[in-house]
């Protein structure tokens, strides 16, 4: 049992190395190898210059970066193991050492424009707003030329490529959902260089004259056949209640006189100067009888 154990250590043990080689992210570990006899007497040649020269030597080995800077150092062009230096004070020897200083702030960026052609064959201008940081400083210098550079590339050929699988209506109404898919993605694919991003926003979408002129059209359109729909039940709802009082003054042809009254008060508060003679409708029946 004990020996199927240890088999299956060693196994892992070997898969792991066999990934971190397969991943090539340098400064992720311990970096492996020296710097030989020539670079021990290198050293050693420097640590005597600094120590001849004291003081005036402290000028030129004691650095200082700030509390949102880090020093990636190397010695004789290889990484120092432990990691970035900072924030404060730290120690380079001249001569044989290096160093970078790398800024850990959030950084933002517009990224341009781009001319996007959608699912339903529609072109649109988007523009984005990206923030990043450096997430690890070590990484973000020995594992790619231009960290800033790169990221900015990679977020308008994601956007480009995001955008072109979805509709109009979809880039219109789930800008929300398409940003954090893109912030997803863009996290993921500059983790290998130690950038964190930490939010994407589309900022605008531009649509072509004609299109939005038709589509200006197409929403006057479907507003007016609401309002005629809407019309048309008003006119239907007041025809019914026309219908249901006719019946009610049928029945009771006193309430046809105070209808008459009611008209009749009515039109004297509203213009005085009108003389008004009623007419019976039983009058005029008689005559068009005769």
């Amino acid at each position: 049992m004990q020996d199927f154990q240890m088999a299956d250590k060693d196994f892992d043990q070997k898969r792991g190395s066999m990934h971190a080689d397969a991943t090539g992210i340098i400064g992720a570990g311990t970096p492996e190898g020296g710097v030989g006899i020539c670079g021990w007497i290198l050293t050693a040649l420097a640590w005597l210059m600094v120590i001849c020269t004291l003081p005036f030597s402290l000028c030129v080995c004691i650095k200082v970066v700030q509390e949102y800077e880090r020093a990636v150092i190397f010695r004789l062009g290889r990484l120092l193991p432990g990691g970035a230096k900072g924030p404060g004070i730290f120690f380079i020897l001249p001569c044989i050492e290096d160093y970078t200083k790398v800024d850990l702030r959030t950084v933002s960026f517009d990224v341009p424009p781009q001319e996007i052609l959608t699912r339903d064959s529609v072109t649109v201008s988007v523009d984005a707003v990206v923030y990043y940081r450096v997430q690890n400083a070590t990484i973000s210098i020995a594992n790619v030329e231009n960290a800033n550079g790169s990221t900015r590339l990679l977020a308008q050929t994601t956007l480009r490529n995001v955008l072109g699988t979805k509709n109009l209506a979809e880039i219109l109404s789930d800008r929300d959902n398409i940003s954090t898919f893109m912030q997803s993605s863009l996290d993921e694919a500059t983790d290998q260089w130690g950038i964190k991003v930490e939010r994407v926003e589309i900022k605008d979408v531009r649509l072509p004259v004609q299109l939005q002129r038709a589509m200006a059209a197409e929403a006057e359109a479907a507003r007016e056949a609401r309002a005629k729909v809407i019309a048309a039940e008003g006119e239907q709802n007041a025809s019914r209640a026309l219908k249901e009082a006719a019946d009610v003054i049928a029945e009771s042809p006193a309430a046809l006189q105070l209808r008459y009254l009611q008209t009749l008060s009515n039109i004297s508060a509203e213009k005085n100067s009108t003389i008004i003679f009623p007419l019976p409708i039983e009058l005029v029946s008689g005559l068009l009888k005769k």
